[in-house]
């Protein structure tokens, strides 16, 4: 930290941060690849600004209810996932 040139707790907080995201695309693996990639254009998660569920049903070609469903299967099943391992 020394080296860093900055607090101990912002340091802390950037590592919690990496190992956060390193643990959330193990879990993002474990979904069915259209879950997957609606999660990760809504979230913006590849870094890319977030979308709306308009945008991604328009970009997937399904309507955007269908995008909803999705999206909420998707983030049934991580929640899931987190608390097996809680």
């Amino acid at each position: 930290m020394d080296v860093l040139s900055t607090d101990a707790e912002a340091v802390s907080e950037m590592v919690s941060r990496i190992l956060d995201k390193e643990q959330l695309w193990k879990k993002l693996k474990n979904l069915p690849p259209q879950e997957r990639n609606v999660l990760v254009l809504r979230f913006g998660l590849r870094g890319r600004g977030r979308k709306t569920q308009k945008e991604i049903a328009k970009k997937l070609g399904i309507s955007r209810s269908y995008v909803s469903r999705i999206e909420k299967r998707a983030i049934d099943r991580l929640s899931e996932q987190f608390s097996a391992e809680a």
